[in-house]
């Protein structure tokens, strides 16, 4: 049992960026209208990974260990909050260790660690709402492209998170602004959504902003609206609502190798958009990071100890001030946000971060720091995300 779990742990952090580089980096057909089979009915409970008010994958510990550059450790106990004025409705990554092409309604180990790394802490300020839907598999990405005759039904898995969003419009929205959140494959689930049912549409409305991480968003360069959506700009200040925050990640000192798939985009003009969420207006800022404490999980190296010879860090998560820089560049046809680690050989604090997806020790350049995009900068996601919200609904008043 303890040899599957962690598999099941390492499956989750291998299976997402192969998910992006099936999803979102090459021109997809358009879904049918309607999904090859029944969507699930999402008036039951048991067809939710997260609904607010229960004990789920999205009221997992969030309590975290601040270590600050002279080594000193606190713990910052997460607090959820008690009424909170807005929704969040995320979908999450190719992580469905699952035989078939499809993902079945039955959520794992893998779904429920990816939640809690992801989209628990957003509960500090908004009502969590995450589908479960039959989501391409691992297994189903190893069959597309192939001759199988079982392969993979994209339609389906887009067609259960349109209806969970129906759904949610239906009956849980009543009028609240809502924060769209994904990664990887949720990303490419949320930008078609995006794309049919809300940019340029009376849904446009409830929307606070869009977190489509770990997926490329086709924009003009040089603009931040067109592309794949109309009607739908990228964030450029926090107050700034109605609009798509999303990026790509890749080590400052790393440039994305030439068969990278991340932070490139197809069509004449067009460059993958990118937004620092610790600077919208542009330049490099210290992000407000929450990382896995043993790291970024058995897809990629183990985390050096956090302290040199310090004690052990007992919480789910630890935050390191001013130890992460962000910053969204343009190399060569790459468009992606830089992440700097600020070493520091004299203090006692690390100087690397686990995040690189590795195989056999060996380095996989081109995937960037896909395993990470979200932890580098959840602080500052959070913290966005409840900005917006206010100025979403002084604007409504």
């Amino acid at each position: 049992m303890k040899l599957a779990r962690l598999t099941a742990l390492a499956m989750v952090v291998i299976a997402a960026p192969l998910a992006a580089q099936h999803q979102g980096h090459q021109p997809q057909p358009s879904a049918p209208v309607a999904p090859a089979a029944p969507a699930p009915d999402y008036a039951h409970h048991d067809t939710w990974l997260c609904l607010p008010g229960r004990t789920d994958a999205c009221s997992a510990n969030q309590d975290a260990t601040i270590v600050a550059a002279n080594g000193h450790q606190s713990v910052e106990v997460f607090k959820p909050a008690s009424a909170p004025q807005f929704d969040c409705f995320y979908v999450y990554p190719t992580v469905s260790l699952d035989p078939t092409p499809n993902a079945d309604l039955k959520p794992g180990l893998e779904e429920k660690t990816v939640a809690a790394f992801q989209a628990a802490r957003f509960a500090k300020h908004c009502r969590v709402f995450a589908p479960l839907y039959r989501q391409i598999t691992l297994a189903g990405l190893r069959r597309l492209g192939s001759t199988s005759a079982a392969t993979a039904d994209r339609a389906l898995a887009y067609g259960d998170v349109k209806a969970a969003w129906a759904h949610y419009l239906a009956t849980e929205n009543k009028g609240r602004g809502v924060v769209l959140i994904g990664h990887s494959q949720g990303s490419g689930m949320l930008k078609q959504l995006i794309a049919e049912e809300i940019d340029g549409k009376p849904a446009a409305k409830h929307i606070i902003s869009a977190m489509l991480i770990g997926t490329n968003v086709a924009v003009p360069a040089g603009k931040g609206v067109g592309g794949d959506f109309k009607a739908f700009p990228l964030c450029r200040t926090a107050t700034q609502t109605g609009c798509l925050i999303t990026y790509v990640s890749f080590r400052a000192e790393v440039t994305p190798p030439d068969n990278s798939r991340f932070g490139v985009v197809a069509g004449p003009g067009m460059v993958a958009a990118c937004t620092n969420p610790a600077a919208l207006g542009g330049g490099k800022a210290l992000s407000d990071n929450y990382l896995g404490t043993r790291g970024a999980g058995l897809g990629s190296g183990i985390q050096a100890p956090w302290v040199k010879d310090g004690p052990a860090v007992t919480t789910p998560f630890v935050k390191v001030p001013g130890l992460i820089a962000t910053e969204c560049v343009q190399r060569g046809k790459f468009s992606y946000l830089a992440v700097t680690v600020n070493a520091d050989p004299a203090d006692p604090r690390t100087d690397t971060i686990a995040g690189d997806i590795t195989i056999l020790d060996k380095v996989l350049a081109d995937w960037g720091l896909h395993l990470i995009d979200m932890p580098v900068v959840m602080g500052n996601l959070v913290e966005l995300a409840n900005v917006q919200a206010k100025a979403w609904a002084a604007k409504k008043r």
